[in-house]
């Protein structure tokens, strides 16, 4: 697929503005002006727009795009903020080491606003299966087993799914996306009908209604806002990687295999290629980074195959479960895909992230509501993050446009805390379910283990269970 490609014109004495077909005006940094039509009549200094995203990452980028694409919506004028500069896309036969797992309500959602069709065009890998096994028992648990479901998830580069959904916003002239917007102030409303006002560092200013902050975990918009942040650090890295399988397979199922250290993750690019995430210490992670390619390799195939001492109490556990299971003619679920071995990263791709995990007690307050990363952050053990986010914007734009079309303020807290609402009854289970497996899965004690392998395994004799796991996984429902 080609870069993007834009129209460069003069803009009056500041430079140039990059504009895409002539629709989403795309000003560079230092060097644009603002078309009159999205001025404020009643303010010289001050630019008003219905709508100011700040962020425009993954989340914001495609909650732009989505409000320019919902017909009830599309009229409202709306400002993009992204702090960093232009990057433009061009297709490379190397994987990026950045990738998501987007789940079906996902796909659902970049299909409504276009974007699919582009990555789609591109590149794309399905998750068909997935198998988790616990390292210190027998315990796995697998998804779709049988294929018979559609893909459980679709593994998309980040940069490539930005690029999409950027490519679908160009085409939306009620946007106006700023790169190189380095936010100084933000002033939030005080009295009702107050706008939020966003001041940029070059001294810009611009005056909302409604200010939505996808900036990222260490949002400025939360901060303003001043609502409580319950954080804390795991202590923990995700390394991240682009490995060589050792010998080319149809590469369709998502391994991770929770050991002491932290679980390990092995999702499918090609049939030779798997991308790579590998949660450890801090301490730990910095060693495998300092690794040989070879020493790096041996670490990670000793990760999904070394076999740990089992614990006679748990094996026993364990026996008596699968018996059990037996006589009630339930499927006991031993039996087990072997995981595939590594031959060799891909040079350049090793890299690492810190964990932590971060929820905001409030999303919204008058005039101003978060998505993605600034509301919430967990651990990857999941994939779930991205997919979060992503159902924050699915919520939002439902929410907005039962606003406008009732006539009521875009900022009208009473609209907006129907979309806190729904989103923190999905969120904060989610959520706390995947704290919880990364607390369980770090215990060694024999009880510990028997309890977590008891659990996994009944749960994969039990199809029910294991589809509506699968279903709150992917659920963006917003009533």
């Amino acid at each position: 697929m080609a870069a993007i490609t834009g129209v460069m014109s003069v803009s009056s004495g500041c430079g140039f503005v990059a504009s895409f077909s002539h629709k989403c005006k795309v000003f560079l940094p230092n060097s644009y002006s603002l078309s009159r039509k999205y001025c404020n009549p009643t303010s010289h200094n001050e630019k008003h727009y219905d709508i100011v995203i700040t962020g425009g990452g993954m989340v914001g980028t495609t909650l732009a795009c989505a409000l320019a694409n919902n017909r009830i919506l599309e009229n409202k004028r709306i400002l993009l903020l992204e702090g960093g500069q232009r990057q433009d896309y061009q297709v490379q036969d190397k994987y990026s080491n950045r990738v998501v797992a987007l789940n079906q309500q996902t796909r659902t959602l970049l299909s409504s606003i276009g974007a699919w069709k582009r990555i789609e065009a591109v590149r794309y890998t399905p998750v068909k299966k997935m198998q988790v096994w616990d390292a210190c028992s027998d315990a796995m648990i697998t998804f779709n087993e049988d294929h018979l479901a559609d893909g459980l998830a679709y593994i998309v580069e980040n940069d490539l799914l930005l690029h999409a959904v950027s490519q679908q916003l160009s085409n939306k002239d009620s946007v106006d996306l700023v790169y190189g917007a380095k936010v100084d102030d933000v002033s939030l409303p005080t009295t009702p009908g107050q706008n939020a006002t966003i001041t940029l560092q070059d001294g810009k200013r611009f005056g909302t209604k409604l200010l939505i902050g996808a900036d990222g975990v260490n949002s400025l918009v939360r901060k303003t806002m001043g609502v409580q942040y319950v954080a804390w650090n795991y202590e923990q890295m995700g390394i991240v990687a682009t490995v060589k399988l050792s010998e080319p397979t149809e590469n369709i199922v998502a391994w991770q295999r929770f050991l002491p250290s932290g679980p390990v993750a092995l999702l499918p690019l090609t049939d030779t290629l798997s991308s790579l995430v590998w949660s450890v210490s801090t301490a730990e992670a910095k060693k495998l980074l300092s690794l040989s390619e070879e020493e790096f390799v041996d670490s990670l195939n000793d990760a999904f195959w070394k076999i740990h001492p089992k614990d006679g109490m748990v094996e026993a556990g364990m026996r008596a479960l699968g018996q059990l299971l037996e006589g009630l003619s339930l499927h006991s679920g031993f039996t087990r895909q072997l995981q595939p071995s590594i031959r060799g990263i891909v040079e350049g791709t090793r890299a690492a992230f810190p964990l932590g995990f971060g929820h905001a007690a409030s999303y919204v307050k008058p005039g101003v509501a978060l998505v993605g990363d600034a509301a919430h952050r967990v651990h990857p053990l999941a994939g779930q993050g991205v997919n979060l986010g992503f159902g924050d914007v699915a919520a939002l734009v439902q929410v907005l446009a039962d606003a406008s079309r009732n006539g009521a303020v875009l900022g009208d807290v009473a609209y907006l805390a129907k979309y806190e609402t729904s989103r923190q009854r999905h969120n904060v289970p989610t959520m706390l379910a995947i704290d919880a497996l990364h607390r369980l899965y770090k215990g060694t004690a024999a009880p510990i283990v028997l309890a977590r392998s008891l659990g996994l395994q009944l749960t994969n004799a039990f199809p029910p269970l294991k589809r509506a796991i699968m279903e709150h996984a992917s659920d963006h429902r917003t009533s």
